[in-house]
């Protein structure tokens, strides 16, 4: 598509917010699910927004939808679709679920199905007050969301998905990214872009999300043809430039895609393309839900993405060392603390990433563990003097065929060696490193330089679920550092970490 230089110039005028490093994402029904309990009001729905205004946030990005409507939609069902709100929690609507969730969920359902009786629209509330409050308002839609798939019948469905097997991007296996639609097929395609058109005709907003990784797997194996995605990404540009004209404002294209270029590519995505083609201006490569991948080639990414396009680093919520592992407690998932976020933002930010971008942060229940560093996360996940931790984390998403791999866990055999690459970010002075060990005699170094015996420490939150020795590191180097380790005797290694200071 060949834009003219007048719509090249709005497409990259600055808009916002964007001086702001954090961009953060707020899901289609966790407003709900918290506030289930209430009847809502216009000013207790504003309020929502007072918490980010003030703080590092620069854009809030609505999410509108998972299979159904967050608002009430001509083109696909809402979230209260076959809900009677007087037929108490045992109402046929959500007989599907497990007893003791129906009552929570008849609530949060309720509390949505009130708010739309009571002409109360969430994002015709929002949108205008995040500007009030001098930052960008984005509506984020889903591409492709999978949640609960393993349950045919589950209420959160859209009848589209139900009735159309036939439409699914692999119909000879039950696996849940099997489940997802196939957007090789016409049908697909055409159902998500009306719904982009009504979000468009409904809201005014600064940036339209194309979350494609939600939940990541567009077409079927082996068929991943990149021009597929590339088409239908040319018609929304070309349908927001036709309301960049009506709104009288730059209107961006922004997308969620996988970690790094050649996974994004070989899933079909081909956003260094699209960003070439000027079809988008915003760019988040991430992790797909469990953890945090603090690998990314955030580097490469802006090598090849033009100057004028935002490159933000995507974090998820959780911190998890590898795939499967269990958490400092015995826990199954566990989630990032203010440091060690802190250190996945600032190692992306040396890499070059313009933004971070935070998903799964919420103000309640989908959010850290201690939610009391909620606050000051949001005004000092950046801070470069604060204390920040480094962390071995994994990749999760691949495509199919595609080798994984991941650095942990290790077992190492006497006299067997292993090493570990972070990204830290700024030199640091006082680091130490960070060891989850089933037996502690090893020889450790960082950089070459080889460490004091080590201690044994209480285990951080998030950690393993193993003993952690804790050795006395001094500097880091500035951008990548190594992490060696010999055994002395055999031991299994599942945490790596450096922290500052």
């Amino acid at each position: 598509m060949q834009l003219s230089r007048r719509e090249l110039a709005v497409l990259l005028a600055p808009v916002p917010g964007m001086a702001r490093p954090v961009s953060l994402n707020e899901d289609s029904n966790h407003f709900w699910v918290n506030r289930r309990k209430l009847r809502l009001t216009r000013e207790l729905i504003r309020q929502w927004v007072d918490q980010y205004a003030n703080t590092l946030v620069g854009e809030l990005i609505l999410n509108v939808n998972a299979m159904r409507s967050s608002f009430p939609s001509k083109h696909r069902e809402t979230w209260f679709s076959g809900f009677d709100p007087n037929g108490g929690a045992g109402q046929a609507f959500l007989r599907p679920l497990p007893e003791q969730a129906r009552q929570t969920w008849f609530e949060w359902i309720r509390c949505a199905w009130q708010a739309n009786e009571d002409k109360l629209d969430l994002y015709e509330i929002w949108i205008p007050e995040i500007r009030r409050q001098k930052m960008s308002p984005w509506v984020s839609v889903r591409m492709n969301d999978l949640h609960n798939v393993d349950q045919e019948d589950h209420p959160l469905h859209s009848s589209f998905w139900q009735q159309n097997k036939h439409l699914r991007r692999v119909t000879y296996r039950e696996e849940q990214r099997d489940k997802a639609l196939d957007y090789s097929k016409p049908e697909v395609r055409n159902h998500n872009f009306r719904y982009i058109e009504e979000v468009c005709e409904r809201y005014d907003f600064d940036m339209l999300e194309l979350d494609w990784m939600r939940f990541g797997f567009h077409l079927p194996p082996g068929k991943e043809n990149p021009q597929i995605l590339t088409d239908f990404t040319l018609e929304v540009r070309k349908l927001l430039n036709l309301w960049q004209k009506k709104r009288e404002h730059r209107i961006g294209l922004a997308v969620r895609v996988p970690s790094t270029p050649t996974t994004s590519l070989q899933l079909g995505m081909d956003a260094v393309g699209w960003a070439r083609q000027g079809l988008v201006n915003y760019v988040t490569p991430t992790n797909f839900w469990r953890t945090v991948d603090n690998n990314m080639p955030i580097d490469e990414w802006r090598k090849l993405l033009p100057k004028g396009v935002t490159l933000a680093a995507g974090l998820e919520l959780g911190c998890n060392a590898f795939p499967g592992s269990v958490g400092t407690g015995g826990k199954a998932w566990q989630s990032n603390s203010l440091e060690t976020a802190r250190g996945s933002a600032l190692s992306y930010l040396r890499m070059g990433a313009d933004k971070i971008y935070l998903f799964n942060y919420m103000d309640s229940d989908t959010s850290l563990d201690d939610v009391s560093q909620y606050p000051p996360l949001l005004k000092q996940l950046t801070s470069p003097t604060a204390a920040r931790r480094h962390v071995v984390t994994y990749k999760d998403t691949w495509a199919p065929g595609e080798q994984t791999n991941h650095s942990l866990p290790v077992t190492l055999d006497t006299g067997r060696y292993a090493a570990f690459r972070l990204q830290t970010g700024p030199k640091a002075n006082n680091c130490r490193v960070r060891l989850g060990l089933s037996q502690s005699n090893v020889a450790v170094r960082l950089n070459g330089q080889l460490l004091p015996t080590g201690k044994l420490v209480e285990p951080p939150k998030p950690g393993p679920n193993l003993s952690v020795y804790e050795y006395v590191a001094g500097a880091t180097g500035d951008g990548a550092n190594v992490v060696e380790l010999t055994a002395q005797e055999p031991t299994r290694i599942e945490w790596v970490e450096i922290a500052i200071p």
